[in-house]
């Protein structure tokens, strides 16, 4: 019997070949989409200085004046004031890196999207400059410090950043970026470079291996990406033409192997790059602020992490009872620190809370360098990940309002406020945290007005102001959920709207998961409260619920938070300055763990995707949103 022709596909090589083909033609499109600066000649070039504008670019970097003139032009009929430009000598996997990670149809209009360029000349308007808080005049940086500026100033031109090709401009002759020059770029652009080596060398060993074992479709898997370089920047028509195409295709294997080697040899070495225009450079570990950091926790810790724990309560927050169970018990895995936490379920009315809770100096120490300071960039490269979820928030609005004004209380860093005026661009946005983060959204004009400090302390002084207040997984990092929401029923007006999202206690994965559930997010989360106690507690206030939404709430992201918690656990960041000196040891075992959860966060990844579908299908997520009116007398 003749077996089944698709029995004798080698599906490996298959998939390989579909995802190189698919990304060949993506990288293409995205290429051509990419506008191209008009050549002035010289003698047309004029005063070689555009009133309000800078040009700022890397060392080895001299652009024309034309160069300067036509950039100025484009943007200012564009309505751009963030303009970074791609010479015309880019080096093919500097720009097939970019491609990657732009889609330049769509990035000036996702003001969530993080700033992205070539990394050696950008165009920027002096009040964007001036309101980033960057001196121009400074140093010349280098690649990898010009990426963390461009990546800085798009924050403030969230829908005015774009991109194109300057014909006359020249990158110096920059090569391909190998070892530490590639991971300090990769840094300075928000990327892990650790695991990006390891993948890349992983898909190196995968290609090499489809090659030998699978005939010819191995052979055509690893063909399509040996040529990739060419059939994606090369070839009539195309508006770039890197620099050394050729030899950059016929010796990609090998020197992407050299890459991927060298980056991975330099991921654990943290050096700091040249400065960007803005300010002197981050402190590497082992400057003195790295220091000072690290003794000011080993003080905090030095009577142990017990003297954060208020004493138990025996009876529950939300209604009194004294039937109170242990939910879980779990540790910080979020970063590490000493600490253990449990979490009480209410027996009557399933409310979930710290039991015994934070004192208040215990949460300053835990939120501690998360939000803000070291942990900073990371917590802000994942809200601005969130688009849909933010739009979904804000649409949820539609049928019931349009709102002149909108506080948004727990605004983080404005990510939500800055995503949401797609939504409602004629609403006032406002914002108010504990944190510093609000005063950044200020700066970058994601919120009108920024309030620093607790809620209930404003409440007074805004009241009847507001059309909208929102809470955006904010009640379950508050030590008083009820006080809060006698604080949103004083701030909004009369037929106001408050709209809630909280994860829900009563979520299948919960119980499914156990201690690594994302959404207990221990130490930070005070309180789990289920829907129908929710619901309640806003009649008490005078406020009528209009929608109620689960499925669309649901945060896709309960394996791979498993996988990244378990995998804190057994390897936490060995230069967290609350945790012993790091060592070689440390180190070597942290990359081995991260390492080896790669392909557990890609299995995690395809299982958040298929149980997404399913609580859209079913309305039963690990969160849920709700949207009340409050009442007019």
């Amino acid at each position: 019997m003749t077996p089944p022709p698709f029995s004798r596909v080698p599906w490996t090589s298959a998939l390989i070949l579909a995802a190189l083909g698919a990304g060949t033609v993506r990288a293409r499109r995205r290429l051509r989409a990419i506008p191209v600066l008009p050549v002035i000649p010289p003698a047309a070039a004029g005063v070689p200085r555009a009133a309000g504008w800078r040009l700022l670019t890397a060392r080895g970097v001299e652009p024309d004046a034309a160069t300067f003139l036509a950039a100025c032009a484009y943007a200012e009929a564009e309505g751009l004031r963030v303009l970074d430009l791609l010479p015309a000598d880019l080096a093919a996997e500097r720009l097939l890196g970019l491609l990657r990670l732009v889609d330049p149809a769509r990035y000036r209009q996702d003001r969530l999207a993080e700033g992205r360029g070539a990394g050696f000349a950008v165009l920027v308007t002096e009040d964007v400059l001036a309101r980033a808080g960057v001196d121009p005049g400074g140093p010349r940086p280098d690649p990898a410090g010009l990426l963390a500026l461009t990546r800085r100033l798009k924050e403030y031109a969230a829908d005015a950043t774009g991109l194109a090709i300057a014909p006359s401009l020249s990158c110096g002759g920059a090569e391909e970026r190998r070892g530490p020059a590639r991971a300090a770029e990769l840094r300075a652009q928000g990327l892990p470079p650790g695991a990006l080596a390891a993948a890349q060398l992983g898909g190196l060993a995968l290609l090499a291996g489809v090659a030998v074992r699978q005939g010819r479709w191995g052979a055509a898997a690893a063909g399509l990406y040996w040529l990739q370089p060419y059939l994606v920047l090369g070839g009539p028509g195309a508006p770039l033409r890197a620099a050394g195409l050729g030899r950059a295709t016929a010796a990609r294997p090998v020197r992407s192997l050299d890459a991927g080697l060298r980056t991975a040899a330099a991921a654990g070495r943290r050096s700091a790059p040249d400065a960007a225009p803005d300010a002197a450079p981050d402190a590497a570990p082992g400057t003195a602020s790295d220091a000072a950091r690290a003794a000011a926790y080993r003080a905090d810790l030095a009577d142990g992490p017990g003297r954060f724990l208020e004493p138990r309560r025996t009876d529950c927050p939300w209604c009194g009872s004294a039937r109170l169970t242990v939910r879980v018990r779990v540790r910080d895995l979020l970063q590490g620190k000493p600490g253990r936490f449990t979490l009480e379920q209410c027996g009557d009315c399933g409310h979930v809370f710290q039991n015994p809770r934070l004192t208040l100096e215990g949460l300053e120490f835990y939120y501690r360098d998360f939000y803000d300071g070291r942990g900073g960039e990371g917590a802000g490269t994942v809200f601005g990940r969130l688009g849909a979820a933010y739009r979904g928030r804000a649409e949820m609005l539609l049928p019931h309002a349009d709102p002149a004004s909108w506080l948004d209380v727990g605004t983080g860093h404005g990510h939500f406020c800055n995503a949401a005026r797609d939504v409602w661009p004629r609403t006032r946005f406002d914002g108010l945290d504990m944190g510093d983060g609000v005063r950044g959204a200020e700066r970058r004009g994601w919120v009108e007005t920024g309030y620093l400090g607790q809620f209930p302390e404003f409440a007074s002084k805004l009241a009847g102001q507001y059309e909208v207040v929102s809470m955006y997984h904010y009640l379950e990092h508050t030590r008083d959920p009820l006080t809060e929401l006698d604080a949103a029923a004083t701030v909004l007006a009369p037929g106001g709207f408050l709209a809630i999202e909280l994860p829900d206690p009563e979520s299948r994965m919960a119980r499914l998961l156990g201690p690594a559930w994302l959404p207990w997010f221990q130490p930070q989360h005070q309180h789990l409260v289920p829907a129908a106690n929710l619901r309640e507690a806003l009649a008490d206030r005078g406020f009528t619920v209009v929608a109620e939404e689960h499925g669309p709430a649901h945060q896709g992201n309960d394996f791979f938070g498993a996988v990244a918690l378990v995998a804190t656990r057994l390897a936490p960041d060995p230069e967290r300055p609350w945790g012993p000196p790091a060592t070689p040891g440390a180190r070597l075992r942290a990359h081995a763990v991260r390492v080896a959860a790669l392909p557990c966060f890609a299995a995690a990844a395809v299982l958040d995707t298929l149980r997404t579908a399913a609580a859209r299908r079913t309305d039963g997520g690990n969160a849920y949103r709700m949207l009340a009116r409050k009442d007019i007398p």
